[in-house]
């Protein structure tokens, strides 16, 4: 059944035409682009965000626009289909994307040829969408094994994983996420939550505050492996 239903999608995201927005997607990063960051001299961290675009996305890019921060959106294909405009705008701001599957099922349950197509229908949705083809995968849960890096490798994209997880969506509280987050900062790390928790991005002003004070320069996945990655077939951090 899920194959039957990412192939239709696929075939109909073949047929259609050119995204509109590749152009201005291709320009917009530049313009947003956050100042070098050199992180062999500067204490850095990557916040990263699941599950999304959703409805409290627009919010929180709004919040990390005003504190001058980076961050790491993994998408969702199906929700890039509702709501192609955030994923636009979420790399127009200089956000790094990246790939969370079509339907956000455990991987590792599926048949090789699933696994591919959750893959490769999520990267042609958010192509379509944003004009930008993502170089990193996050699977769904963190659930993956030998033969979902393979597929996300015959895909031509890193798998990234994360040093600490707020488990926010079990929180559900600002308070408790902002400590969970402080709690697991440190140099080089990179942090899990989701922008479809509403209480995440009330967090988020506050957490920004806090690790800003601590001395932490907030960057993408990407400007946290220092020019080094993300390489296709490998798992980070």
């Amino acid at each position: 059944m899920v194959t039957h239903a990412l192939l239709a999608a696929a075939l109909t995201l073949t047929a259609a035409p050119a995204a509109a927005p590749a152009a201005a997607a291709a320009s917009a990063p530049a313009a947003s682009a956050q100042a070098p960051v050199d992180c062999a001299r500067v204490k850095c961290l990557a916040l990263t965000f699941d599950d999304g675009p959703g409805p409290q996305t627009p919010a929180l890019l709004k919040t990390l626009r005003k504190a001058g921060a980076k961050a790491t959106f993994f998408l969702v294909g199906k929700k890039v289909e509702q709501r192609p405009r955030i994923a636009r705008q979420t790399l127009a701001q200089g956000h790094a994307i990246g790939n969370h599957t079509y339907s956000h099922t455990s991987l590792p349950r599926l048949l090789d040829e699933e696994i591919s197509q959750e893959i490769r229908v999520a990267q042609t949705v958010i192509e379509k969408a944003t004009g930008y083809r993502p170089t990193m995968f996050r699977p769904p849960y963190g659930h993956t094994d030998e033969r979902v890096l393979r597929t996300a490798d015959e895909a031509n994209l890193a798998q990234v994983l994360w040093s600490g997880t707020t488990l926010d969506w079990s929180l559900q509280d600002a308070a408790k996420i902002k400590k969970t987050v402080l709690k697991l900062a440190r140099r080089d790390g990179v942090i899990l939550m989701h922008d479809t928790v509403p209480a995440t991005v009330k967090a988020m002003p506050d957490i920004l505050m806090e690790l800003k004070k601590q001395g932490y320069h907030l960057v993408t996945v990407p400007t946290l492996l220092r020019g080094k990655g993300p390489k296709s077939g490998v798992s980070y951090p």
